[in-house]
């Protein structure tokens, strides 16, 4: 594979998590959220990276279609 095709697969890896795991992985931290204290690092870590893989791909999908949008222009 690659450096290119590599780079579309992680591209493509991180839309689709952050478009089909976003509202399960809010949902569940939310609930979690509300019965627990994050006292341990690893919860505090574990959450943060979740929400950064989802806002990195949304971010990453709203410029594939707005990049889309444009060449039908």
């Amino acid at each position: 594979m690659d450096k290119a095709k590599a780079k579309n697969f992680i591209k493509f890896t991180i839309v689709w998590i952050a478009c089909n795991l976003s509202i399960p992985f809010w949902m569940v931290g939310h609930v979690h959220l509300s019965l627990n204290i994050y006292e341990d690092i690893i919860e505090v870590l574990s959450s943060f990276g979740m929400n950064i893989i989802v806002a990195v791909g949304f971010w990453l999908n709203w410029k594939d279609e707005s990049d889309r949008e444009n060449k039908r222009d």
